[in-house]
């Protein structure tokens, strides 16, 4: 078993997870049920899966984990593209959170090759 509070890469998508909900929060209000619901829950399955996964008692159990948490990250971007593409996010702010996500995709596909190759 793990502390996932002591893991990086659990820090780093819980942090990101925040920026997203303050960004989510600038969306129209007619979206709150849609897009920016898609978002939200997306980003809080990264840190939530990473989490559930280090109280598994296997690495494989946890690896399994991981692979859903990084399956929500390409979820997200891809959520992010599509809000992007309507205007709900400027040129600036996507750029960012896409480099902030593809870090912390990076982080989960290389832990996961560490979990499997323990």
């Amino acid at each position: 078993m793990h502390n996932f509070k002591e893991l990086n890469v659990w820090k780093e998508a819980k942090d990101f997870s925040v920026e997203v909900f303050k960004i989510t929060n600038t969306f129209p209000k007619s979206e709150l049920y849609g897009i920016t619901s898609q978002i939200n829950r997306a980003s809080v399955s990264i840190p939530s899966n990473i989490a559930e996964g280090a109280s598994r008692k296997s690495d494989k159990d946890f690896s399994r984990f991981i692979q859903i948490a990084l399956g929500s990250s390409f979820e997200l971007e891809t959520q992010l593209i599509i809000s992007n593409e309507i205007n709900y996010l400027d040129e600036i702010t996507f750029n960012k959170v896409i480099e902030q996500l593809n870090k912390i995709q990076k982080m989960l596909f290389n832990f996961n090759r560490h979990l499997q190759n323990k």
